[in-house]
Parts: C-alpha cells; sequence; structure tokens
C-alpha cells in the first residue's frame, strides 16, 4: 500500500496532503459528503490549524481572515455548501489575497448524498476565479500545492473542483515533504480589503485585469495537456474524472485535458480542434465547456450524446461511441435496500409521532430526512439546509391558523446551528406561531459523526464548552422551550399536544445521542414473546431495521437491536420485552 515516497490515497486525503506540503496554516470547513474526509485528514497534521465551522459561510470568512493575516490558508465543502458560503466568495474574487486562499467544492453526480446535480464550475465562471479540476489522486495532490501558488501569483481565491469519484476512489501519489510558506506581512489597505462602493468599482477593475492575465495563462500552463493519437478522426476535449473514462473507453481518441476548466484556454482549443476531424466535449452535469467552445464558432458534440444528468462511466461513452461493451457473468437479482434509519436511532421515535398524528411536517437536511421514507413517511418537504423553520412559518401564513397548528418543523441539532438559528430569530420577530422540533443527537450525523458546538468536543476531540441549546432558543425570544426524551413516546406526543396549542413560536428539543456514537449504552437486545404476538404489525410500523417479519411471525434481530426500547412501548399487548421478561 505504501513505500517510502508513495501512498495509496483518496482524493480527499491527497488533497489535504497536497495543503500540507504547500504550507498551509489554517483550514476552517463545514462537513458534507463527499468532501468530509479532506478536513478531518487536515486535522492529522498538527502544523495546520484546522476546526469545524457553523456553517460554509463562516467557514469560508475564517479562511479568508487567516490569508489576509498572511497564512495560506483553505476552507473546504460540497457543491450545495459553496451556495451557502457565495457570499463572501464573491466579495472574496475582489478583495483578493495576501496568504494564498484554496476553496475545495465536491460536486455529486448522480445525486448519492445530495438533494441536487448543481455544477460548480459556474461559480468560477460567475466570480470570475480560476478553478482546477483533477482527474486523479496524484493531481488532487499537485494541483492543491499549485492552486496557493497561483493563489499568491494573481492574488484570488483559487477553487479546487472535485467530484464524489475522484474524492473517494484511491491512487498511488508521490509524497514530499512540506515547504514551510512564512506568514506575509499585513499591511492595513482599505482600498483592497474594504468593499464599499468606491473601493468596490476599483477592485472589479482589478478582476477584469487578472482574469485577462489569466487566459493567457492557461494557454501555456503545465495543467491543461494535449494528446494527439494517430488516428486524428476523434478528438474529445474532458476533465476531471471524464478524462479517465475517455481515456479506457477511447484509447485511439486525441485528446485535450483541461486541469484547469476556468478559464479555458482559446487558442488550444482552436489548434486542437483544427487537427481533428470530429470534436467531442465529454463532461457530466452541464455543457459548461461546451457552451464555450461553440461561442468560439467552433463546431462540437457534446451533451446531445451524454445528456443533462448522472455520472459519465467508461461503459456509457463506449456505448455512446458504438465500442464493444465487456460482458461479465450478470449476478442473480438481489432485492432493493432503501436507506432507513439506524436500529436505535433517536429521530424514530419522534417521527412515528408526529406520522401517527398525522401532522404536517416541515423537514431538513440530515439522517432525519429519512423519515420521508415508508413506513413513516412523515415528511411533507425538505429543501436545504436550515430551511424548515421558514417552511413551517410559510405554509401556515398560506393555509391558515389551522393547518399551522398542524404543522411542526423538524431540523437536526447541526443544521439548526448552522442556518436554522437565524429562521428561528426571523420567526419571532414576525410572531409566526410555530413549533420547532430539535431532534439533538449530539452530533453531526449524516456525514460520518463530527463533533458541532453543542457536542462539547472540537475536530479534535478536545473538550470545548457545550451549547446549550434550550438556552439558545430563549435567547433568540421563545419562551416556550420544553426538553423530552426521544425515546419517551408518550412524552414527546404530549409536548407536541401542548406546543401546537399555543398561539406563538415554541420549541421542542428531543435529545438522545446518536445510536452509532453511544455504544457503550447500548441495552440488552429485546425478544418477541410469540405466544403474545397478535401480528398486529404495529411494531413494523417503526421502521426498525431490527424487526422482521419472517415465517413464523415477527421477530427481533438480537445482532441489529439496540435495547431502546419504542417497540415496547408500541405493542398493546405486551409481548416485547427483555430476555427473561416474556410470559
Amino acid at each position: 500500500m505504501k513505500s517510502k515516497n508513495t501512498a495509496l490515497l483518496l482524493g480527499n486525503e491527497a488533497i489535504a496532503r497536497g495543503a500540507w506540503e504547500a504550507g498551509c496554516h489554517l483550514v476552517s470547513s463545514y462537513p458534507g459528503t463527499p468532501s468530509t474526509e479532506i478536513t478531518e485528514v487536515c486535522a492529522e497534521y498538527p502544523e495546520m490549524h484546522t476546526e469545524w465551522a457553523t456553517n460554509e459561510k463562516v467557514a469560508l470568512e475564517v479562511a479568508v481572515g487567516a490569508s489576509f493575516g498572511g497564512a495560506r490558508a483553505m476552507s473546504c465543502m460540497k457543491h450545495v455548501g459553496l451556495n451557502v458560503a457565495a457570499d463572501p466568495l464573491f466579495t472574496a474574487a475582489y478583495t483578493g489575497v495576501n496568504g494564498g486562499l484554496v476553496v475545495c467544492v465536491a460536486d455529486d453526480p448522480g445525486m448519492h448524498s445530495s438533494q441536487n446535480e448543481q455544477d460548480s464550475r459556474f461559480y468560477a465562471r460567475a466570480a470570475m476565479l480560476p478553478m482546477m479540476e483533477p482527474s486523479d489522486s496524484a493531481e488532487c495532490l499537485s494541483f492543491t500545492k499549485a492552486a496557493f501558488e497561483l493563489s499568491e501569483r494573481f492574488d484570488a481565491p483559487v477553487l479546487i473542483r472535485s467530484t464524489t469519484r475522484i474524492a473517494h476512489a484511491r491512487s498511488q501519489v508521490t509524497l514530499q515533504e512540506r515547504e514551510e510558506a512564512p506568514i506575509r506581512p499585513y499591511e492595513k489597505n482599505p482600498t483592497k480589503y474594504v468593499m464599499m462602493p468606491a473601493m468596490a468599482r476599483g477592485r472589479h477593475l482589478v478582476v477584469e485585469q487578472r482574469t485577462n492575465a489569466l487566459k493567457e495563462y492557461v494557454e501555456t500552463c503545465p495543467f491543461n495537456k494535449i494528446e494527439m493519437r494517430d488516428d486524428l478522426k476523434v478528438g474529445v476535449i474532458c476533465s476531471g474524472i471524464a478524462y479517465q473514462y475517455v481515456r479506457e473507453a477511447l484509447p485511439e481518441a486525441s485528446i485535450l485535458k483541461l486541469g484547469i476548466v476556468n478559464p479555458i484556454p482559446e487558442k488550444a482549443i482552436r489548434a486542437f480542434a483544427a487537427k481533428v476531424d470530429t470534436l467531442y466535449v465529454l463532461e457530466e452535469l452541464e455543457p459548461v465547456i461546451e457552451e464555450q467552445v461553440k461561442a468560439m464558432g467552433i463546431d462540437a458534440i457534446g451533451k446531445q450524446l451524454t445528456g443533462h444528468q448522472g455520472e459519465l462511466s467508461v461503459n456509457r461513452i463506449k456505448k455512446m461511441f458504438d465500442e464493444p461493451i465487456p460482458t461479465y457473468a450478470a449476478p442473480e437479482s438481489l432485492p432493493g435496500r432503501p436507506p432507513v434509519m439506524c436500529a436505535g436511532c433517536p429521530h424514530r421515535g419522534p417521527f412515528s409521532v408526529l406520522s401517527k398524528r398525522k401532522m404536517h411536517v416541515m423537514g431538513d437536511i440530515g439522517c432525519y430526512t429519512l423519515g420521508a421514507l415508508a413506513p413513516l413517511t412523515a415528511l411533507d418537504a425538505s429543501l436545504c439546509m436550515g430551511a424548515s423553520v421558514g417552511m413551517a412559518q410559510g405554509i401556515g401564513r398560506a393555509q391558515g391558523e389551522q393547518f399551522g397548528r398542524d404543522t411542526v418543523a423538524v431540523i437536526g441539532d447541526s443544521t439548526f446551528l448552522h442556518s436554522g438559528v437565524t429562521s428561528l430569530i426571523s420567526a419571532v420577530y414576525n410572531k409566526a406561531p410555530i413549533t420547532l422540533v430539535i431532534l439533538d443527537n449530539r452530533i453531526t450525523g449524516m456525514t460520518g459523526h463530527q463533533p458541532n458546538p453543542a457536542s462539547g468536543k472540537d475536530i479534535h476531540g478536545n473538550d470545548v464548552p457545550a451549547l446549550d441549546l434550550a438556552a439558545l432558543c430563549r435567547a433568540c425570544g421563545v419562551d416556550r422551550v420544553v426538553t423530552v426524551d426521544a425515546f419517551d413516546l408518550d412524552g414527546f406526543d404530549k409536548a407536541v399536544t401542548q406546543e401546537t396549542a399555543v398561539n406563538e413560536p415554541s420549541v421542542i428539543i428531543a435529545r438522545q445521542p446518536c445510536a452509532l456514537l453511544d455504544k457503550k449504552s447500548k441495552k440488552p437486545a429485546l425478544q418477541i414473546d410469540q405466544t403474545k404476538c397478535r401480528k398486529c404489525m404495529a411494531c413494523m410500523k417503526m421502521g426498525c431495521p431490527a424487526i422482521e417479519k419472517r415465517d413464523n411471525g415477527v421477530v427481533i434481530n438480537e445482532s441489529q437491536c439496540v435495547g431502546c426500547g419504542l417497540c415496547i412501548q408500541t405493542c398493546k399487548f405486551g409481548a416485547i420485552g427483555k430476555a427473561g421478561e416474556r410470559g
């Protein structure tokens, strides 16, 4: 796996290594698949101050501040996180940098863990910033190192775009030692860093001049490469993971590989296009490169072949070009396995209550989004981080008072701190009689158990002050805040009855740690007494993966059960209990 100077690294690990080798001093991020491991690995390097921020906007602002202070800095996020960070990003394009500033964004073609397939290359174009796109782990490392140098050379933040396949695939990289980058002197310079209109107008001219310089640079830079083959019938322009697919699917095709995808090299593209009979642009998601090529007056084939959705692959490209596709022994047909909340998940109880009550539930982003699936089918809507609170407020205004009282917003602790707090403040300010349920499992669950300000731990596992969510809600102006045990169905049901009946904002905090986080407190597995079981299937409606329907009735899989006790509360016949308590 690893020799003295080489290692087999994930793309995310390689980006972290590249930042370390480049002498990066600070990394501030918010977790989001497929980018999360970059920051987690950065935390393993003591030379880099690494932290989780409350959201991507804050993370980038911290990195921008470090850059202004002369340090090399990096901020990492997934593609929808870049939406949150767009405000500081666009203005940082005007201010430029002092120490090198790199922004890593991981797109998710195919939506493996995301709510949309947006293409972050549009951000680079709109903000007029350089963007690099590596095609394997080795380039993840070398491009990251180069990005810091380019940032300082062109006085601009540099974006690195990854995708799920690059982030989570391994390839060999060459390891080098860290090159220390001294902290640059800080000089007060309002004309450069204070973006009030008078200064911003002048900086916009600088951005235009920088863009022209970048256009010249990309024509001969080492990151854009032409690979000519003897057969000149087919020429392909591609970047990132698409390059790997094209190289394998079309070994005889000539390729213009773009390592910098904004700006693109017009002269090089024209020269390449003139050498091949038919030019193709093969890129995932949107026709960002294709449209620019066609705007040059160059004929090219792209999205009419690939479409706008999902990922490319070797076989998809082979099929497009009528190349033979290898056949493999087809596996036996397997049943589908939809995602479910884990056995013992503390989110299951509140959702079962809300589903039973037929409440309108405005959901949010996290593990609890799975509450939309059968058999709970509790969620009505899920939009983006922190949106549940505003949606509950808006739908209540639209549908009237009674509908609003039958509506709750559901959000996780990390998401609440990410962007739900401001929505709650707005609801209080506008006297919206909403009920907000905070599912407090003490961690950022779906992205891999990263701590948040309410967890009491930082990214290194050190003890830090744990934010008091109840006190925070009261500080936002909410008078009615109640904390309940997420495993107490009757207690939660009673809280919902009380809080939705009042004509003012209220908050219910349903608290239990994540089942995967709190393994030490796992209780003995439960069992079903078949002599008492009436096969009413009420326990199955909880959607717990530990409860299984078999030929001999409903049973509890003891290897999965964590003894949370929710099923005991749903059984009206006392058929469920601990071993030795049956009968």
